[in-house]
């Protein structure tokens, strides 16, 4: 069993790094049995924390995007490419 720093003392940047290699990793289909469903759990976990603190960042920036009279001016933006995300 390997040992995993707690998801939510990783940066984002380090959980999304480690979510890649677990994908990585599954897609491969090198691993045991045991090893798989234990990679993938961790997967679930980064993939929620990581969705978490975007739609806290996404919140803030909302927060931010006021306009003169305090009436929040939300801008449009393009959804993200999720064409490798996991199918949970």
């Amino acid at each position: 069993m390997a040992e995993y720093k707690n998801v939510e003392e990783l940066t984002y940047k380090e959980a999304s790094t480690e979510l890649e290699l677990i994908i990585r990793s599954l897609e491969s289909g090198d691993m045991e049995l045991e090893e798989s469903l234990e990679s993938y759990t961790r997967g679930v976990e980064l993939l929620k924390s990581l969705r978490a603190r975007l739609a806290g960042a996404e919140q803030k920036v909302s927060v931010l995007l006021k306009d003169i009279d305090g009436n929040d001016e939300l801008i449009a933006g393009s959804p993200a490419d999720d064409s490798d995300a996991l199918n949970l």
